[in-house]
């Protein structure tokens, strides 16, 4: 009933599902930040249990984001603190971008999706009045208008079912995404303590 404007809303919406669903799943926490991987990482490190080649080799074989920054900041053992850290800010910045994949396209939708809305309304709404002014007889014009406008109106309404939910989603996955890459900094601060050549846990 709203018109051909509800085909792109709808994928628009198809969309959306299927990209908060591999969020969802890859912005879990144990999927990121693996617990006994990084327990073991640091518990080895402080027991001089590791060298840099052990080490480089367990952060490649996890594979997960926060392994990939333990990964860039073991390539500078034994070098000082300030570039211990600026590999971990780098490899970080780069485990931050793939964790946003597909954020930006969740923030399109939510704001394309009430503009292809009001567009189906006011294309309903032109197409409603011109049928009116066609019309020879002024019966039943008011249940026509009224007919009309319903109708154009759900293309607006389809648009903001779909926004609501992907500004939503885009959001929280934005404060995820932000709480994740912190904790990623804390534990590479406590790689830094332990492998910079200036370090005091040197």
């Amino acid at each position: 009933d709203g018109g051909p404007l509800m085909y792109p809303i709808a994928g628009c919406s198809f969309a959306l599902m299927v990209f908060v669903f591999e969020r969802f799943i890859a912005l879990r926490r144990g999927r990121v930040i693996p617990r006994p991987f990084v327990r073991r990482f640091l518990e080895q490190l402080r027991d001089g249990q590791l060298d840099r080649e052990k080490a480089i080799k367990l952060c490649q074989e996890n594979k997960s984001p926060v392994a990939q920054v333990f990964a860039a900041a073991v390539k500078k053992w034994g070098r000082t603190s300030v570039e211990v850290e600026q590999a971990i800010l780098d490899a970080g910045e780069r485990a931050n971008n793939h964790l946003r994949n597909h954020l930006r396209l969740m923030n399109g939708i939510s704001q394309v999706s009430p503009l292809l809305g009001l567009l189906g309304t006011v294309l309903g709404m032109i197409v409603s009045f011109n049928g009116i002014s066609a019309s020879a007889g002024g019966e039943g014009q008011r249940e026509m208008l009224a007919g009309g406008i319903a109708q154009a109106l759900i293309t607006t309404a389809a648009g903001m079912l779909v926004a609501i939910p992907a500004l939503t989603a885009y959001l929280f996955f934005v404060g995820r995404v932000d709480s994740l890459i912190t904790e990623i900094d804390a534990l590479g601060q406590q790689v830094v303590e332990l492998i910079a050549g200036d370090a005091d846990g040197r």
